[in-house]
């Protein structure tokens, strides 16, 4: 439990890390044409940004060996730390404001982590039962494909679609690791295949929806997802019983609560959604982004 805590922290700490090294190439003054994809290609070019993805790689890694020895009730909301490492990074690094709700968001992951970890449930290597696998993350991956498959999709499908699709595979890498610890290797390069796939179905879901809704608005449902919808599922994806934690489950999720309510608070943080936004040099999003921040 301890050994697979402190991989989750060391992957939330690359993550995090990896954003502040785009975030700092993204708002470096554009050397070419300012269309995303040129810019994009113009970002590829420089070190920096290209370590920044190296180190985001290698979180997935730290995160894939997490949940080899931990459950994901515990190394899921122990990614949420890594947004207080990104505030303390957007004050020391680029200079932004940390004020005292930022702090109290910060306080409550800290503590929600803690009761999780307190609380956490025996890691489950069999997994979930097939049916409810299937069940779930169909109803996840029908979610995440919404507003890819709609031509004029609502503002509000793209954000629930982008949530869903990092919730899908937070649960895929779990059952990819799963498979990998069984010897189950064709299962696991599927589940992994999946999880790259949903990744960039967030990541285009996200840049749609900040076309037209605030950073801000946008930060705190996805990273409350992240932090919360995968514990919940852990029972029926990942075979892990809340019934044998304290208090029959109410520890446990009295701290996904407290963990799930420090990343809105944070998500909402102009410091924190300013650098989330900023490491994608998408053009639209960061007009709608900021207009957003001035007007919180």
């Amino acid at each position: 439990m301890i050994g697979g805590l402190v991989l989750a922290v060391c992957a939330a700490a690359c993550f995090e890390g990896g954003y502040v090294l785009q975030a700092r190439e993204a708002r470096a003054p554009p050397a070419g044409p300012s269309r995303p994809f040129a810019a994009l290609g113009a970002l590829a070019r420089r070190r920096v940004w290209l370590a920044g993805i190296a180190l985001s790689a290698l979180g997935v890694g730290l995160q894939a060996g997490g949940l080899l020895v931990a459950p994901l009730s515990v190394v899921q909301p122990a990614l949420a730390l890594g947004l207080v490492l990104l505030l303390a990074l957007a004050r020391g690094v680029l200079g932004e404001r940390v004020r005292h709700r930022e702090v109290s968001g910060s306080a409550l992951i800290g503590a929600g982590v803690t009761i999780v970890a307190l609380c956490a449930p025996a890691r489950h290597a069999g997994g979930g039962g097939p049916v409810a696998v299937a069940v779930v993350m169909t109803g996840l991956g029908a979610a995440a494909l919404g507003p890819h498959v709609l031509r004029q999709a609502p503002a509000g499908l793209a954000v629930a679609g982008t949530a869903a699709a990092e919730v899908w595979a937070a649960v895929g890498l779990k059952l990819a690791t799963d498979a990998l610890s069984s010897g189950r290797g064709l299962e696991a390069l599927a589940w992994a295949a999946g999880c790259a796939a949903a990744a960039a179905l967030a990541l285009a879901a996200e840049m749609s929806a900040l076309r037209r809704i605030a950073a801000v608005r946008v930060g705190p449902i996805v990273l409350a997802a992240q932090a919360a919808v995968p514990v919940v599922l852990a029972p029926l994806v990942a075979g892990e019983r809340w019934t044998d934690t304290p208090g029959g489950g109410l520890g446990l999720a009295a701290g996904v609560v407290a963990v799930a309510t420090g990343a809105t608070i944070l998500g909402a943080s102009r410091s924190v959604s300013d650098m989330l936004l900023a490491r994608r040099d998408e053009a639209p999003e960061h007009d709608v982004g900021r207009v957003g921040q001035r007007g919180e």
